[in-house]
């Protein structure tokens, strides 16, 4: 056991130790290598659960605070102090036995299971938590020992001379001389030999132990003693005070039942419940010694509950026994002004000196160690960045080195409060706030229903967690409302910044359960037969054929949405009879890569068909779910254009920005190389098409006849600045709209359902961020030169449509007299065909008067008119499309076909 990896025992003093009982890892082998043990799960209940959780519970309070409680707050407070604070430790044990023993444990400790079952905004956090309290503790411990040191070698601060052994100067900074020093030793100790610790748990024990029996065996047989106790006040001021030891007397116990709290002689204040409350719950933090042991117990879904229920139950008897022998044998001024009065008397004083130091040098040195190796966790992990990287390196032998340096730097820093009572409430709102943390871990558990959260111990439900986060959280701020509000505001700002920095492992993520539990209820909620127009919002379908070629389109619809339902379809050819397995499954991890990627809200849906007609049909019906499905298709122009590689372009997607994230960072198995690969070339001039004319015209009919409003978008390619890091916010944008079909002159209806919706996806589209001080226009076609003026009332009509739809938009009025001459017109008696077939002139003269009034704006808005019913006019029908909107820059035809204005409230 001389490897650092191998599991500390001893280390379980240290509490809320992540790595005290072994180093975390990933879970990798090496985590285990340095064990000369085929099976590292060796420990049993009492070894590997009682003996730490103990030792961890009967530190500093037992020894030197136990007087201090019951002189202040007096027997019936000091009990009652000592139910509290066990009941928010029992609650919270349940949580800490429900979490260890959900599943197979590989070893490491509290945090190691914690972020491995929550993933990595809890873990992190909490993780980074149990660090800043196990600094605290070690601090406090280290503050606890040097006041024992004193004690016994402190010169009298009445006395300039140094009698016999009391050769130690007094005073606060040769205080923090000497707690630097006993630091010092911890730091070479952990440095160089931090496993020797592995063998000695159960020797400690066994002193501290010896060391009590000493305290209730003197309480018989030394007789009642009278004692002067001398202290330095403020200035030069010295306190005498007049002690007594009367054994066991009746008076005495009813003279310390109640309270009187009065001044501490150490840090010159006066104290209260919540003060006193504050230093006796430091003794109450050891109890995740036992859950951190959990990958070296034999069986620990049995040795984590029974240990650490028993060893809580058998420290909570000891103290309330030792309050009780106290409170009856000693007055209230020894308790009060002598924190070491226990040696006093001792029938051998030696007897406390030895446990007081046995348990407060063990104490801190396993409080670094356990510091060191959490933190050494979360550099593994990557949660927090550059600032932990140094911290996972270690020496030969698996030693964080580097972590324990950190560790001792901040509890230096921490001793510098310089006596144990003004350091203890820091350290008891750190470790309330991370028992709070871990009940809430557990209830986010429970709540979320998963059911592979199925733990062996069954003694818990979510009112025994929620009881413990509010009395976690009560009793914080009863002992000290600034340093809870503190902690609580940096836990938050912890999880905003691990939730935005978006870490990703392979741990699982709690959010996403909570996430899912919570989606399904709304989804059930959200009923569609309760939709109505003026909540209209587009939800899209848009179908990608090859991203490389498609990402300025798909940047687009992501500012079209308006935060309604985004979702990139795929149609991949072929036949499932005739695979062996289904080949879509393995695509979605590509898919969903490019979408981090492009930074869009998008969802991905992929479909194996045998030809993209049949695929769109299935997903604009399966797609989505409940009142979550897409009423709007988005296509691509089908056009004869060589496509362009957006892959060449974009610097996110260039060799040269490869894995900008840390080295370890978890990427669901797509890295770029591999991402770049699994999208082919852009089509080349003669690469065959997998969609014929008839089947793309067949698509958008089918996508009519199921009632989705239909748009194709054509040169998007040349449109600059949606990308997710473009500044761009439209003030030098122009949006036009061309709300009347121009394929059609007869129409002059500028309010039908498609012209509408025209005018709502413009409007959508300036909402937008990168849109919303973009200048809209709207073009309306006259025919100034007719005998009918009724265009001059449709515009004064038009405009207060308009003014009632709230839309901001210039009106531009077009004379194209010249362009409808060259239209055909039908012969008398017969209507006008929808599909007429239309000159080339006609065409040009429209594409023409297009371009000259649309040729500077950002993105242009068309009719579409609806395709022919015949397929063998699909040719025809795109070549009138093509021929329009030839030379134009980005343009989107539209045809709605559902109703999406509303003027009343």
């Amino acid at each position: 056991m001389s490897n650092e990896r191998t599991p500390l025992i001893t280390t379980g003093v240290c509490g809320l130790t992540a790595v005290a009982c072994g180093a975390v890892s990933d879970g990798s082998p090496e985590s285990s290598s340095g064990s000369p043990s085929k099976d590292p799960r060796k420990l049993n209940t009492f070894f590997g659960v009682m003996v730490p959780t103990i030792l961890s519970m009967f530190s500093i309070v037992l020894f030197l605070r136990s007087g201090f409680v019951v002189g202040h707050a007096g027997l019936l407070q000091g009990i009652l102090m000592v139910i509290v604070a066990y009941t928010i430790i029992s609650l919270t044990i349940l949580s800490i036995c429900a979490i260890s023993t959900n599943g197979a444990i590989q070893g490491g400790g509290a945090y190691y299971m914690i972020s491995r079952s929550l993933g990595p905004e809890f873990g992190g956090s909490i993780g980074l938590m149990f660090f800043l309290a196990k600094v605290c503790a070690c601090g406090e411990y280290v503050l606890g020992l040097v006041e024992a040191i004193l004690d016994v070698f402190g010169a009298d601060p009445e006395s300039h001379v140094s009698e016999g052994v009391r050769v130690l100067t007094q005073g606060y900074w040769y205080t923090v001389l000497y707690s630097a020093a006993v630091l010092l030793l911890c730091l070479l100790v952990c440095l160089v030999g931090a496993h020797i610790y592995s063998r000695t748990a159960f020797i400690i024990l066994l002193v501290v132990t010896v060391s009590l029996l000493s305290i209730f065996i003197s309480s018989v047989a030394v007789k009642p003693q009278e004692f002067n106790i001398t202290h330095k006040g403020p200035g030069n001021q010295t306190f005498r005070y007049n002690a007594s030891y009367t054994g066991f007397s009746a008076a005495t116990l009813r003279n310390n039942l109640g309270s009187a709290y009065s001044l501490d002689y150490s840090t010159n204040t006066v104290m209260s419940f919540a003060t006193v409350f504050a230093v006796m719950f430091t003794s109450c933090t050891g109890i995740m010694a036992g859950a951190n042991m959990s990958g070296d117990l034999k069986t620990p879904s049995v040795s984590i509950p029974k240990g650490t229920i028993v060893a809580v139950f058998y420290t909570f008897t000891v103290y309330v026994l030792l309050f009780i022998l106290v409170s009856a044998t000693c007055d209230r001024t020894l308790l009060i002004q002598d924190y070491g009065f226990l040696q006093r008397i001792n029938i051998w004083p030696p007897f406390v000196t030895v446990g007081i130091f046995c348990a407060s040098l063990s104490a801190a040195m396993c409080s670094m160690i356990g510091a060191s190796r959490i933190l050494h966790a979360l550099a593994l992990d990557h949660l927090f960045g550059l600032p932990l990287a140094p911290a996972a390196i270690t020496s030969a032998s698996g030693n964080p080195w580097v972590a324990v340096l950190y560790t001792w730097a901040l509890a230096q820093c921490v001793v510098f409060a310089g006596q144990l009572n003004a350091v203890a409430s820091l350290v008891t709102v750190f470790y309330l706030l991370a028992y709070a943390a871990v009940d809430l871990a557990c209830l986010a558990l429970e709540w979320a229903s998963a059911p592979n959260f199925r733990p062996t111990f069954q003694l818990f439900s979510w009112h025994t967690c929620l009881l413990g986060i509010l009395s976690c959280l009560v009793m914080m701020f009863v002992i000290n409302p600034v340093y809870s509000s503190g902690s609580i505001v940096l836990l938050l700002l912890l999880l905003l910044f691990l939730h935005y920095r978006s870490p990703t492992s392979s741990w699982g993520y709690i959010s996403q359960a909570l996430i899912f539990h919570q989606v399904r209820k709304y989804l059930l909620m959200l009923d569609v037969r309760k939709d109505h127009v003026k909540f209209w919002r587009p939800q899209v379908l848009l179908m990608v054929a090859n991203p490389r070629s498609s990402c300025q389109l798909i940047l687009f619809v992501n500012q079209l949405k308006k935060g309604g339902l985004y979702v990139l379809g795929h149609v991949q050819l072929g036949d499932l009879d005739s695979l062996p397995s289904d080949p879509v499954q393995q695509q979605y991890n590509f898919w969903l890569s490019l979408v981090d990627k492009l930074g869009v809200k998008a969802f991905v849906d992929l479909t194996l068909s045998p030809s993209v007609r049949q695929g769109t049909q299935h997903l604009l019906r399966i797609t989505g779910l409940g009142g979550m499905k897409p009423n709007m298709l988005i296509l691509g122009f089908y056009d004869s254009s060589t496509p362009e590689d957006f892959f060449l372009q974009d610097a996110a997607f260039c060799d040269s920005s490869i894995e900008r994230g840390s080295e370890g960072e978890y990427n669901f198995g797509v890295d770029l190389p591999s991402l770049q690969a699994h999208f082919p070339p852009v089509r080349h001039v003669e690469s065959p098409r997998w969609l014929s004319p008839e089947e793309y015209i067949g698509i958008v009919s089918d996508a009519i006849k199921m009632n989705k409003n239909v748009c194709l978008g054509r040169y998007f390619f040349q449109l600059e600045g949606e990308g997710k890091d473009s500044k761009v916010d439209g003030s030098e944008r122009t949006i036009d709209v061309w709300p009347l079909n121009l394929l059609q002159p007869g129409s002059r209806d500028y309010e039908d359902v498609c012209s509408l919706f025209l005018l709502q996806m413009a409007c959508v589209l300036n909402m937008s961020g990168k849109w919303r001080y973009a200048r809209m226009r709207i073009f309306l076609n006259v025919e100034t030169e007719s005998s009918d003026q009724g265009w001059v009332v449709n515009e004064e009509t038009f405009r207060e449509l308009l003014k009632k739809l709230r839309i901001r938009a210039s009106i531009k009025i077009v004379p194209w007299d010249s362009v409808v001459q060259h239209h055909t017109q039908p012969e008398a008696g017969h209507p006008a065909e929808p599909n007429q077939a239309l000159s080339d002139d006609f065409l040009s003269a429209v594409n023409c008067m297009l371009v000259d009034h649309s040729s500077q704006a950002a993105v242009r808005f068309l009719y579409l008119p609806r395709p022919p019913a015949h397929h063998s006019q699909a040719q025809q029908y795109l070549s009138q499309l093509e021929a329009v909107t030839n030379g134009l820059g980005p343009t989107l035809l539209i045809h709605g076909v559902t109703p999406v204005t509303y003027t009343d409230l």
